[in-house]
């Protein structure tokens, strides 16, 4: 059984405080990040490789798995839209 989401706010929280540790960006406070901040290139200026951290730490932390394709690169988008691909994962089923 699937253990609850905390609530939207709580997870792009608790998603930021995961990158910042995944991505080894410790000079960047989790909390200074904006919603909407890109993810990868500008922004926090994250790679593929650190893409693929965050995506193996999604899918142990809450059974979520981000494929490729354009799925990816919209949940990579924000950790708005991780946390909105997340919920709508749960939601599904998936």
């Amino acid at each position: 059984m699937m253990t609850a989401l905390p609530e939207r706010e709580t997870l792009i929280s608790d998603l930021k405080a995961m990158i910042v540790q995944e991505c080894d960006k410790g000079d960047v406070n989790p909390a200074d990040i904006p919603d909407d901040m890109a993810l990868i290139g500008e922004g926090l200026e994250l790679d593929s490789l650190d893409a693929l951290q965050i995506s193996l730490a999604v899918k142990e932390r809450y059974k979520v798995r981000i494929e490729g394709g354009p799925d990816g690169r919209r949940a990579m988008a924000s950790t708005a839209a991780l946390a909105d691909f997340i919920i709508e994962a749960r939601a599904a089923g998936a």
